[in-house]
């Protein structure tokens, strides 16, 4: 079959990497794509969130399956958009993407099913945030409401710390619209994780678990970003705690959309925070994860293209995906400064080529001249299988001291200890 996927950042380029290794998949067009998804096949310049080119394009290009990486299209449905063509889609509704699209509809209905969060509150009014702020002890978390391209979420370490988030987010708008409301809650103590669940409305099928870093610097210093690197599989979450978190959390929220006219179709992502407790939910977003994605993939052994195109029919119940025993440990090579002010344009150099166990995954980078520069805050994603998470730590980092970029800035504690 021809896919088409949309998007240009690592996420995406996984997806095509896999898709394009996949026995059922003949060719694969990226939109817009980037220099490494265009070395897997065309790239067409439609910009992820022009949909009505992007449908046209689909159906010129008679595409059988589109799979859509980034959030913003989903949340701006794109999937109703596609349907209403007749053309097949992987991802979510608009109805069923406003799960991501609003952390106060996320947590409303996670509270009203019985679904683990944090203690806290959502307000319209900084005043009234601020005032409930001083009411916990730090850190207090404070949430946008809306998408902010995974940097909306701070962690505050004193109620000082938390009224300045607050004004920043509310007042200054420093995310826009998406700060028109906030939640101040307690942050929860515990090892954080995401689960992946593919739905095509009535099967969930989970995938391997994967663990990210959200912090711009080592041990968990920084402000928070889209993702610094991740690890799979997660040796400290056993199958009682995994199941636990499907049950408790993954089930009943898919179950609680479609119970609201709101059916799930696609890849439902939950961010869990495994507490002495047990889980609790920290969001959930409408898609495949990043930096998760660029380590997941590697380990895949299945067809992709058969298992998306299963969810999109309604059929994912005849499969049965396997993976790789060997562990994945993917870094993020990013501009110097990001999640802040970064300059963009640098040369790169020294990419590894392609071996079994070890791919790079292009995340912000664009050809010039003929040279390969950064064109984005996150770069690149230096993604090394090994026996062990160790071993795949050990080549990863192998790999990124060899790129060379000027400003580059890599996390040195990605998997380390693990």
């Amino acid at each position: 079959m021809r896919v088409l996927v949309i998007g240009s950042g690592g996420r995406e380029h996984a997806l095509a990497w896999r898709l394009a290794r996949s026995p059922s998949v003949d060719e694969v067009i990226s939109a817009p794509g980037n220099p490494g998804m265009a070395q897997l096949g065309a790239t067409v310049a439609i910009d992820a969130g022009d949909i009505g080119g992007l449908v046209d394009l689909a159906a010129q290009e008679r595409v059988d399956l589109t799979v859509v990486g980034p959030e913003v299209p989903l949340v701006a449905g794109i999937a109703d958009a596609f349907a209403e063509r007749g053309l097949r889609v992987f991802g979510p509704s608009k109805a069923a993407a406003e799960i991501e699209a609003s952390k106060v509809f996320c947590r409303d209905l996670a509270s009203r099913h019985g679904v683990p969060v944090a203690a806290g509150e959502r307000f319209d009014d900084p005043d009234a945030a601020a005032d409930f702020a001083r009411t916990i002890a730090p850190p207090i978390v404070v949430k946008a409401d809306g998408l902010a391209a995974g940097k909306g979420v701070l962690i505050c370490h004193s109620q000082d710390e938390a009224r300045a988030a607050i004004d920043s987010i509310m007042r200054e708008r420093v995310f826009g619209a998406s700060g028109a409301q906030v939640i101040v809650e307690e942050f929860l103590e515990g090892r954080e994780t995401s689960l992946f669940c593919l739905t095509d409305g009535a099967t969930k099928l989970i995938l391997e678990p994967a663990q990210d870093y959200k912090r711009a610097l080592d041990d968990d210093e920084g402000p928070n970003t889209g993702g610094m690197g991740a690890y799979s599989p997660v040796p400290w979450l056993d199958a009682e705690a995994r199941q636990d978190a499907i049950d408790r959390v993954v089930v009943p929220l898919i179950d609680a959309l479609a119970e609201a006219g709101r059916t799930y179709r696609g890849c439902f992502y939950a961010g869990l925070m495994f507490t002495a407790k047990g889980p609790y939910l920290i969001e959930v977003n409408c898609r495949f994860g990043d930096p998760e994605t660029q380590i997941l993939m590697p380990r895949l052994e299945s067809d992709f293209g058969e298992l998306l195109l299963s969810v999109a029919d309604g059929t994912l119940a005849s499969q049965r995906p396997t993976w790789t025993a060997q562990a994945g440990v993917s870094v993020v090579v990013a501009s110097g400064g990001y999640p802040g002010a970064y300059r963009t344009g640098a040369e790169i150099t020294g990419l590894p080529s392609e071996a079994d166990d070890v791919v790079v995954f292009h995340a912000g980078t664009k050809l010039e001249a003929g040279r390969l520069v950064s064109a984005g805050g996150r770069v690149l994603n230096v993604s090394a299988l090994g026996p062990t998470i160790a071993a795949a730590r050990d080549r990863a980092y192998e790999a990124v001291g060899a790129i060379q970029m000027e400003g580059k800035h890599a996390r040195t504690d990605i998997a380390k200890g693990i």
